[in-house]
């Protein structure tokens, strides 16, 4: 069995610690590599690494750092094919899907390219007699990402890219479940041009966790995973003096009005309620129709379609919709979920728990399920399924639909299916979520402006990506300077006359 490693000082490291953990290949339900869980000594040494090395990578200027980030982007293009492979055999993603994982990361790093204007400061000439003022971003020194399973290569390049453009050393603990792709990126990194201990990837569960939290060397930290954890790491993180973004669980609604088309509102629902088996923060996991008859058109549109989607591994073709879930855990809490929703009252218009696919039995497969009437007080309303569930919670207004996102603990994101401006206007203004589509069923921005949810789905002042990235990885230096003007006194500008 394949044993895999830390990446240290610009290689592969072989784990120390004596502790693993089981890295499953999902479709098959098998274990297919152990990946080693490192201890606090082990995190502390890879941060020791880092602080020596970053001081020179932090003096390189601006558009060097640039530079390792346009060959990196080339390197990802250029091994897109492997890293997606890479990606579906541990979390089982679709190729597609794993594609558009690896692109949507390379993105921030093509917006990293811009470091040298992203930095540039500010400067007041003349702000007293002879007083010039300028500010300088700086960067922080050695900074960490803690980043989850879901999306293994996107985010720890959301991450890694501004703080690192920045002349940051990054410390990357990636999620213990689907290991290889960060470790694919840091060598790609390296290849790039990356100096050795600037980019450390320390693989680990909570004792490498805490340790980050706790080294004092470490000046940063960005975090992505659930709400819980999101919780315990800001707020143990920012009472050592740490500064902390994290990002945390959603519960996105999805309002369909009685004149959108209800074609395109179906076919977005599906796409984003059952891609990547419903494993992604963004995914809408409740559709809210307004109306008996809207309800009841949309449920009508959407049976044939959940029916007819495509469950597989990643290897069975480009017309697989979805693949297994990470792991038997998860499926068997998705499958409690489900239960609980029938117990408590709501219409399993669609049942996926049967799901059994040929030479796949042991894999961690569940078919699409799709609830109606369901209520906010079920569990399947209040709890993220983080699985192919998709909820129908029926208003009878627009502002009783409007209230049931609002009052909901989560803000990360949300949308809006009509045809009236007026009341996509009003959507955006009033809806108090940090991410909002119109007509778009998964709202993510692109990679110049900022990622980031409200409420309990996001902790912290500034936003993943685009500008928030380059404030949150550097320290602002303002200096005030007074020189003397060069003209002494006594001194002559004119030609000495003949005596």
């Amino acid at each position: 069995m394949e044993e895999l490693s830390h990446f240290i000082n610009g290689q592969r490291v072989a784990g120390t610690s004596g502790r693993f953990a089981d890295v499953y290949n999902p479709a098959l339900g098998e274990v297919q590599s152990k990946v080693p869980l490192a201890s606090k000594a082990e995190l502390d040494a890879a941060v020791a690494a880092a602080a020596e090395a970053q001081p020179a990578w932090g003096a390189t200027n601006p558009q060097r750092r640039a530079r390792v980030m346009m060959e990196f982007v080339r390197l990802l293009n250029r091994d897109m094919d492997k890293l997606a492979e890479a990606l579906s055999a541990e979390h089982g993603k679709t190729l597609p899907d794993a594609k558009g994982d690896v692109q949507r990361g390379l993105e921030v790093i093509e917006f990293c390219i811009g470091a040298p204007h992203l930095l540039k400061g500010e400067f007041t000439d003349g702000a007293g007699p002879g007083i010039d003022m300028y500010s300088m971003r700086q960067p922080l020194g050695v900074v960490a990402g803690i980043t989850p399973f879901n999306f293994p290569a996107m985010i720890p390049m959301w991450k890694m890219g501004p703080a690192l453009a920045c002349g940051n050393a990054f410390i990357l603990k990636p999620s213990e479940r689907d290991p290889s792709v960060p470790l694919m990126l840091a060598e790609l990194m390296q290849e790039a041009g990356l100096p050795d201990g600037v980019l450390q990837v320390v693989n680990g569960d909570k004792e490498a966790v805490d340790a980050i939290l706790d080294n004092p060397t470490i000046q940063a930290i960005g975090f992505v995973g659930s709400t819980p954890i999101a919780e315990y790491i800001y707020g143990r993180g920012c009472s050592n003096g740490k500064r902390v973004q994290c990002f945390g669980g959603a519960k996105n609604h999805m309002i369909v009005m009685p004149d959108a088309d209800m074609d395109q509102a179906a076919d977005a629902l599906v796409g984003a309620g059952y891609g990547a088996a419903g494993e992604r923060c963004m995914a809408i996991s409740v559709a809210v129709p307004v109306g008996d008859e809207t309800a009841d058109r949309l449920i009508e549109k959407l049976v044939p379609r959940v029916e007819k989607l495509k469950v597989g591994p990643y290897t069975a073709g480009a017309d697989v919709d979805y693949g297994p879930l990470v792991t038997g855990a998860a499926k068997e809490r998705v499958l409690g979920l489900i239960g609980s929703g029938v117990e408590q009252g709501a219409d399993l218009v669609v049942d996926g728990r049967d799901f059994a696919l040929q030479g796949y039995e042991s894999g961690f497969f569940l078919g699409p399920s799709l609830f109606d009437k369901v209520t906010t007080d079920m569990e399947i309303y209040r709890q993220e399924i983080f699985g192919p569930v998709l909820s129908t919670v029926r208003a009878k207004s627009y502002d009783e639909a409007l209230g049931y996102a609002m009052d909901n603990e989560y803000g990360n994101g949300t949308a809006i299916f009509t045809r009236d401006g007026d009341t996509a206007r009003d959507f955006a203004s009033r809806i108090n979520i940090g991410m909002i589509g119109i007509n778009v069923p998964i709202p993510v921005p692109l990679a110049y402006h900022t990622f980031g949810g409200w409420k309990k789905s996001g902790f912290g002042d500034l936003n993943q990506h685009g500008p928030d990235a380059f404030r949150f990885y550097t320290r602002t230096k303002t200096v005030t300077s007074r020189w003397p003007s060069g003209l002494k006194e006594g001194g002559e500008f004119h030609f000495k006359q003949m005596d």
